[in-house]
């Protein structure tokens, strides 16, 4: 159905502007009319231009998720009937792929799928999580409520990520900026100096001859070995990361280290109990979301700990008691989980312990931030001052004897 830019005023005068479907621009009048508005104008949409490009097309990021979620359950909701509610969400999307994997899901529903059957043919879109859960809703005839807890779930694990991510790209940002300052340094400022500084004669500061040295070198064919070197050992350990007992060490060195480690941990803390309090909450066997939380773990070290609290647990366990075996999760996670499972309100629990960490996690951040900044800054400071002061010292030397 064609689209129109409409324009027009409303009871009170103002004027009121917008896009409609019609399928001719006498019945866009008419709809304007119905809804109350005087319409001025009413033009065909201009048809946008799309360069298709084999291997590229528009991601679909996690809020386009989240946006969708609410929505759809805002409408299950209201009564909608579930092939109307894709229909709607799939046409109103200005992600036009994920528009596409919509449409796609409304066929297969309207082909005799369920939902969730539909939602599993695009694992790339949605994950384990998402489908078991809704597998669930359906089951339970509480889709509106399942859709309503995951968006939630979904925001707050992004608010998460965003807080993680916010605490990693300041010191990135100084220490890409600290690299460009000292390499225009070396490789432009520095030569201009050494040549002065050879026309002068005369024996130069050590410091001096060492700066200068590190400018040749820079500004030299060696320093492009160096670089890749640098990229080649990347390369290495992304592939070594990739494979299953490269990604296991690795990922115990991350949460042992000694500033980022506790923060890895209260992530990974705060991200299980979130997920299991979410599809426990939800009707999901605890086997079947232990398993999820295992694969949506995102920590090879914590993966295996679930993976082994999971198996315990077949053999007719508590989840406490393998829980604190594998000295991943913190005493007081195990004592509240223990205390979660005798009440019988295990899924509170874990919600609760979800909203502690990611508090500690906030708290967290702040205090790296505030502890890298002045290092970072004087790193920064330090390693330019060097540098002008080695150049520098020859002319304090020459001052004095002269």
């Amino acid at each position: 159905m064609p689209a129109f830019n409409w324009e027009a005023k409303s009871n009170s005068g103002e004027i009121k502007k917008g896009t409609l479907e019609a399928a001719s621009p006498e019945a866009a009048f008419a709809t304007l009319r119905r809804q109350g508005y005087n319409p001025t104008k009413v033009k065909a949409k201009p048809r946008e231009l799309k360069i298709n490009i084999p291997g590229f097309s528009e991601k679909i990021n996690d809020r386009d998720i989240v946006i969708f979620t609410r929505q759809f359950a805002t409408m299950i909701d209201a009564g909608l009937p579930l092939v109307q509610c894709l229909e709607i969400l799939g046409g109103q999307t200005e992600n036009k792929s994920f528009g596409k994997t919509i449409d796609a899901i409304r066929n297969d529903v309207e082909s005799g799928a369920s939902y969730a059957e539909a939602l599993g043919k695009h694992p790339k879109v949605f994950d384990d999580l998402y489908v078991n859960m809704v597998a669930a809703g359906e089951v339970g005839g509480i889709l509106d409520t399942i859709l309503a807890r995951l968006s939630a779930y979904m925001e707050k694990a992004m608010a998460l990520k965003k807080k993680v991510k916010a605490a990693m790209v300041y010191p990135a940002t100084i220490l890409a900026v600290a690299v460009v300052v000292v390499g225009v340094l070396m490789v432009f400022v520095i030569p201009k100096f050494a040549d002065m500084f050879t026309g002068m004669g005369g024996e130069l500061p050590t410091l001096t001859v060492m700066v200068i040295n590190m400018s040749h070198f820079m500004a030299s064919i060696k320093m492009l070995f160096v670089v890749a070197a640098l990229v080649l050992l990347f390369l290495l350990l992304k592939r070594y990361y990739s494979t299953r007992n490269g990604r296991l060490r690795m990922d115990r060195i991350f949460l042992r280290a000694p500033v980022f480690g506790p923060l890895i941990r209260k992530v990974a803390v705060a991200k299980f109990t979130r997920t299991l309090g979410t599809m426990l909450s939800s009707g999901v066997p605890l086997l079947d979301a232990l398993d999820i939380c295992a694969k949506t773990a995102g920590n090879r070290v914590v993966e295996e700990a679930v993976i082994t609290t999971r198996n315990s647990i077949s053999e007719g366990k508590t989840i406490a008691e393998p829980l604190e075996d594998t000295g991943v999760f913190p005493p007081m996670v195990v004592q509240m989980i223990s205390v979660g499972e005798a009440t019988g309100a295990l899924d509170a629990m874990l919600n609760k312990i979800a909203d502690f960490y990611d508090e500690e996690v906030d708290t967290a951040v702040a205090a790296l931030t505030s502890l890298m900044e002045p290092m970072l800054m004087v790193f920064l400071g330090g390693a330019v001052g060097f540098v002008v002061i080695a150049m520098y010292l020859p002319i304090f030397k020459m001052a004095t004897l002269g």
